[in-house]
């Protein structure tokens, strides 16, 4: 299995993919393989799991109890290098780009460096573009960095693609968990017309229409965790027979 390849192997073809972001602070173990049915229930292709923090460091047991239930991709999100594990497939190795704060675009991703010298996990090098979502965001308060202005187009544009030229894979637009805004049709069409790399889009999605949205406009990979742990009837919308 090589997951970078085979996401840039649906957006070659079209094809559009759906991560479920799974918080390791807020899943209970005990609820777990029911959540996982109705993921497998929908048009989810990936699950996603990491958080801004891991206090109770339940990561590892939560990951090797949804590769004990499911097929699906298992990508750490990390929200530091205390959230890597061997039990996922692979991690999205993070720089937060739209930040200033070097211990979040460089000092993370050192301290993790000799950690993930020794695994299998497969590596993918993403910038993280964190864009104003509406509401102070457990990103912002965790990594001391603003959001850039959903407004402000050419900033996040340069930004996205300051990325890609620095050698990122991929670019992840991201509004924030919890956001009351999720990033705009007008900006994910433009990042995805200025970039070469797969566009992977999360926060602040709550329905379908809004989910088709983004796809609509460009987004390669969406990303939706805090809707389904508020309301699990959202899988409803997305079962694979009716989507």
């Amino acid at each position: 299995m090589n997951i970078y390849l085979d996401i840039v192997s649906a957006k070659n073809k079209g094809l559009k993919l759906l991560a479920v972001l799974i918080d390791p602070e807020k899943i209970d173990l005990k609820d777990l393989p029911s959540f996982l049915e109705k993921i497998h229930q929908s048009i989810a292709t990936h699950i996603f799991i990491g958080g801004s923090t891991d206090q109770n460091k339940q990561i590892e047991l939560v990951v090797q109890a949804i590769k004990k239930n499911s097929q699906l991709p298992v990508v750490l999100f990390p929200g530091s290098e205390a959230q890597i594990t061997l039990a996922a497939d692979a991690l999205l190795f993070l720089s937060l780009v739209s930040g200033r704060n070097p211990e979040y675009l460089i000092g993370q991703q050192v301290k993790a460096a000799a950690k993930l010298k020794q695994t299998t996990l497969e590596i993918i090098p993403t910038g993280y573009v964190l864009v104003d979502g509406g509401t102070e965001t457990a990103v912002q308060r965790v990594s001391q960095t603003k959001p850039i202005a959903q407004n402000q187009l050419n900033e996040v544009i340069h930004t996205a693609l300051a990325s890609q030229y620095l050698g990122q894979k991929l670019v992840y637009l991201e509004a924030g968990s919890g956001a009351k805004t999720p990033v705009s049709f007008e900006l994910i069409q433009a990042a995805k017309e200025a970039l070469a790399i797969p566009l992977i889009v999360g926060g602040g999605i709550r329905n379908k229409k809004q989910l088709q949205q983004a796809f609509e406009a460009g987004a390669d990979l969406l990303v939706i965790g805090t809707a389904f742990e508020k309301d699990v009837s959202f899988f409803d919308e997305l079962k694979k027979e009716t989507f």
